[in-house]
């Protein structure tokens, strides 16, 4: 068990003024201590500060917060009304879709409260509070309390967090959680206080022609079209305090939420974006990010495409399964798409080169600061990349294939747990462990899933893992492969999805009226499920046995480039943490001769109509509106009807749905996704080339008004014209 170090400086990234304004997802609660406030506002910021983030008053931070597992969403009315992307509303819209009720395809519109649709397992999260505990946890490393098993003291941090609750004013408050997290790979520390509200309700979406219209073919691409957005309300109880589904819930009464302008946008405009970006790697070494490439993006690239390719091709031949796979779909196909873009993009922009010129100069400033800790690190760090790449490949390739491909599987801890209890002859074990197996049955064969797909994906994947890893990266059922079936994959494949306990209702019911030891230690898949544990293990055992003090030779490095490069200072890594990013509307040349401008039109997606592609097809409704010009108040001065914009905001994964916010605070759009040719932007930020693509805030009014007819949502808006 190692114990953390104590901090011997300062932690220099948080003292100093900036020079560039782009890059950076910034932390609220350093915003003052950054200095932030004198460069936003040359950029166009016109309202105090403390207005975006206070901790003693209501600010634009408390209209904010995380929409279900990933993505950021924000209010935009006094009754908890709730705008984030229709991707990011895509599983609760899948949920309520059915070959009846097809919401995919068709949209949903509430014209009512009565109307919204319950979606259980939706949570809405509020940042209450930010606490810097950096000084306590240093000095519990100091006091030598912190004996965890990495350099960050992970459980350590969940006590932390958890105590804190425990004194604090919020410990018997409904719905608070706390957490604390480290940042600067470990030289600062803050505890969160989280509100999270668990009665979420499906309020309305555009059919996915609108919602996802270009689908994978604009994915990260730009000029885009998409109406990318989804609604959706906060219910509390009657004093409106979190609770679990009810009828008798109400709308929540907020305390704050956004103003919405009309007042349209120019190239240079000031904006900002405040959400919850999912993870960066803007600290990286040369050959880590390398290691990205080759160990973590090729093997995803490839598992992806073959596991889509097939699923494509089901989803086109029938609605019912098209249905069940669209929102794992549309997940698997958006990292695949990314991950292409990113290595590509790395090659294109030079980040190796840069990773190499920075290593240059922290090698320079290393030995003029006499620091040897510094002066050793990158070597350091290159040696562990070394020996990790080949594990985690191999790591990627197994979590690609067993994990986020194939689906069926037995539940082999809860088939020994039945193992051991008809060993025993214990009847309330047997009994307790058949009723745990009844409900992973039910998991497994939940309604988005389909055997049979599910079959001619293990059919391609389990062949292609065979050829991507080494033999010792096999699991032990590809022995049985090779002995009993012959090398016959189909055959194993098709034994394993017809014969296994777990494989129809019929296995299951026969074995549950009488199990058997015998029939679980013969069942093929137990063994798969069994065989796949034990190479996990052992490949979690590798990655440790190389990983050695890596999280704290991350947090050397960090520490010394935020020395280096003072006095500007640098944002942490996203952590999916309430971050702010500040920025500009602004065009883009891509390449020589080519010139993208700043926004796009509804009359793009006329152009890119295309009725024989499921992508570019256009709703008959939205094209009477187009023909007519029935815009409504929502139109260009030109008469034209705005679609999505661009800025130079810093945001990744996890900002998807934020609000894209002008000068005043107010809401001119949502982002959703970014460029192709900056996809290397996670890793290092290139200010020329970076943006951020937001849906416009005129076109979702426009949709929801004269396309779903729901006068009643624009009604409780607050919109400045």
């Amino acid at each position: 068990m190692k114990k953390l170090k104590v901090l011997a400086l300062a932690l220099i990234c948080a003292a100093f003024s900036p020079v560039k304004a782009d890059e950076g997802m910034w932390l609220l609660q350093l915003m003052k201590e950054q200095n932030l406030a004198d460069r936003m506002k040359a950029q166009g910021l016109k309202m105090d500060i403390a207005d975006i983030y206070n901790p003693n008053s209501v600010t634009l931070k408390d209209a904010v917060g995380i929409f279900g597992r990933g993505c950021t969403g924000e209010i935009i009315s006094p009754d908890g009304l709730i705008l984030t992307n229709h991707h990011c509303g895509y599983d609760a819209i899948q949920q309520h879709s059915s070959v009846e009720h097809d919401y995919l395809t068709d949209g949903f519109w509430a014209k009512s409260r009565s109307e919204e649709l319950p979606t259980p397992g939706l949570t809405f999260k509020f940042v209450e509070r930010i606490v810097d505990v950096t000084d306590k946890v240093n000095q519990d490393i100091k006091d030598g309390k912190v004996t965890e098993i990495n350099s960050f003291g992970a459980e350590y941090l969940d006590k932390l967090a958890a105590d804190e609750l425990k004194n604090s004013d919020l410990k018997d408050k409904p719905g608070i959680s706390t957490e604390a997290l480290p940042f600067y790979e470990g030289n600062r520390f803050y505890l969160f206080f989280i509100k999270t509200y668990s009665d979420v309700r499906m309020v309305a979406a555009p059919p996915s022609s609108i919602g996802k219209f270009g689908g994978e073919t604009d994915n990260w691409m730009w000029p885009r079209h998409t109406g990318d957005f989804s609604m959706f309300r906060i219910y509390a109880d009657k004093d409106g305090n979190p609770a679990e589904y009810s009828a008798d819930n109400v709308p929540l009464k907020v305390k704050k939420h956004l103003a919405i302008s009309l007042k349209g946008l120019q190239e240079g405009d000031y904006a900002m974006i405040m959400g919850f970006p999912g993870s960066t790697s803007r600290y990286l070494t040369e050959s880590e990010v390398k290691m990205r490439m080759e160990g973590i993006n090729t093997p995803r690239i490839e598992v992806r495409e073959a596991r889509q390719n097939v699923l494509r091709k089901e989803m086109a031949a029938s609605d019912k399964v098209r249905i069940q796979y669209a929102s794992k779909f549309a997940s698997s196909s958006n990292y695949w798409k990314n991950s292409i873009g990113m290595n590509k993009a790395i090659v294109d922009n030079k980040v190796l080169e840069a990773k190499a010129e920075q290593e240059a100069k922290f090698a320079q400033f290393a030995k003029e600061q006499n620091n040897a800790d510094y002066a050793k690190v990158v070597s350091q760090i290159d040696e562990y990349v070394q020996k990790a790449t080949p594990i985690t490949k191999q790591m990627i390739y197994f979590s690609e294939t067993f994990r986020s491909g194939i689906e069926f599987g037995a539940t082999y801890v809860l088939f020994n747990d039945l193992k051991t209890a008809l060993q025993k002859n214990k009847k309330k074990d047997i009994e307790k462990a058949i009723s745990s197996l009844k409900e992973a049955y039910a998991d497994v064969h939940n309604k988005d899933y389909d055997h049979e797909v599910d079959r001619k994906v293990a059919k391609v994947l389990i062949p292609l893992y065979a050829k991507s890893v080494p033999a010792d990266a096999l699991p032990a059922f590809y022995q049985t492969i090779q002995t009993k079936y012959k090398g016959n994959y189909d055959a194993y494949i098709d034994a394993l999805y017809d014969n296994s306990i777990f494989s129809n209702d019929k296995n299951f019911n026969a074995f549950i009226s009488n199990p058997t030891v015998k029939a679980i230690e013969n069942d093929l898949a137990v063994q798969y499920s069994s065989s796949k544990n034990e190479l996990s293990k052992k490949l979690n055992e590798k990655y440790d046995a190389v990983s050695g003090n890596i999280d704290l030779l991350h947090k050397t490095y960090v520490r010394g480039l935020c020395e280096m490069y003072a006095p500007t200072p640098k944002a942490p890594d996203a952590n999916f943490t309430i971050r702010l990013t500040y920025g500009n509307v602004k065009s883009y040349d891509p390449k020589d001769g080519i010139h993208y401008k700043y926004y796009t039109t509804l009359k793009g997606v006329m152009e890119k109509e295309d009725p024989n592609n499921p992508e570019f097809v256009v709703p008959a409704k939205l094209k009477e509106l187009y023909a007519t010009k029935n815009f409504g108040r929502y139109a260009l001065p030109n008469g034209e009807m705005p679609t999505c914009f661009l800025t130079t905001n810093d945001i990744t994964g996890g900002n998807s749905g934020s609000p894209v916010l002008n000068g005043n605070g107010e809401l001119i759009g949502a982002a959703f996704d970014g460029n192709w040719e900056s996809l290397s932007g996670d890793i290092n930020f290139d200010n020329n080339l970076q943006r951020c693509i937001a849906v416009d805030i005129r076109y979702v009014l426009f949709i929801v008004e004269k396309l779903g007819g729901c006068k009643n949502l624009i009604d409780e808006m607050t919109i400045v014209e």
